[in-house]
């Protein structure tokens, strides 16, 4: 039971891996948010290098299948032991309470793969957030040996990464919006029922709402994400900038029970909430009239 006390506080440690923390006197947690590309790639004016934050996504992806396969499709019985039990909650969670409450019964079929796996795939990018990795272009030597620093960084707590999962939702949104009701229909959705002289400004507020949609989905998940991870770092950063190690006494202490916090709550209600929305917002495209 010790040990298991002491895990969280390891972890937090950890976290004053980067070699630039190790400068008395200086410590810059924005730093982590550098995202320095590793291998460049320009498809004319689209800058598509390699760098930590897709390196992130890219084990977030592999991490999400073999978790969904692990967890739901590997050796199923009729009699579920624990393993299966976690995997029928997880199916449970993302039918019940996201998908049925935004999606209707028509569209169930085509878009609850979409929002299950986005639930999903944004809990384990965000949870990775908080394992350090040596993921980083900061490296330490030990006996003329480059090794790479342990680290924390979550890929939702960079605006791109949030705004193209929003964009996603956005276009799709508007895409079955479109499919099932027509152009016409669905454009005139967006329109309440007012008298017709206040037709010029409501118009432009709706329009404005439907791009706030966009704005809403990816500043939410990227704004907590990065408070999080902010606040950790600085408590842990003033163990340098202050240069007294007296000031883990506390420091330690509240940095552990910030990621404490944003492990248990946050990173499951941010995955809950991003999938939930984006059920909503298609379901009301494809039935706007409720």
């Amino acid at each position: 039971m010790r040990l298991r006390r002491l895990v969280p506080v390891v972890l937090i440690l950890a976290l004053v891996a980067p070699q630039a923390a190790f400068a008395r006197g200086t410590f810059h947690p924005e730093d982590e948010w550098h995202l320095d590309p590793w291998i460049s790639i320009h498809i004319g004016p689209i800058d598509m290098s390699i760098n930590k934050a897709v390196v992130y996504l890219l084990l977030g992806a592999v991490l999400t299948m073999l978790l969904g396969i692990v967890l739901m499709r590997f050796r199923l019985s009729r009699t579920p032991g624990r393993r299966q039990t976690v995997g029928e909650t997880i199916y449970e969670v993302a039918q019940v309470q996201v998908a049925e409450q935004g999606l209707p019964t028509k569209a169930m079929g085509r878009w609850f793969p979409y929002v299950a796996s986005l639930m999903l795939f944004i809990w384990v990018v965000n949870m990775l957030g908080f394992i350090p990795l040596p993921i980083s272009s900061e490296k330490f030597h030990i006996g003329g040996v480059a090794i790479p620093t342990f680290a924390i960084y979550a890929a939702t707590s960079t605006l791109s990464v949030t705004l193209a999962l929003a964009l996603l939702t956005w276009i799709f949104t508007h895409v079955e919006g479109i499919r099932w009701n027509g152009v016409r229909r669905y454009f005139r959705s967006w329109i309440p029922e007012v008298p017709r002289a206040m037709l010029p400004l409501i118009v432009p507020l709706e329009i404005l709402g439907q791009f706030m949609r966009l704005i809403s989905l990816s500043v939410r998940l990227y704004a907590n994400m990065l408070a999080g991870h902010m606040l950790i770092l600085t408590f842990v950063g003033l163990i340098f900038v202050l240069e007294n190690v007296a000031v883990a006494v506390f420091a330690v202490p509240f940095a552990t029970l910030f990621y404490l916090f944003e492990v248990i709550i946050v990173v499951t209600i941010q995955a809950f909430i991003f999938a939930a929305l984006s059920a909503i917002y298609i379901g009301s495209a494809i039935e706007p009239e409720h």
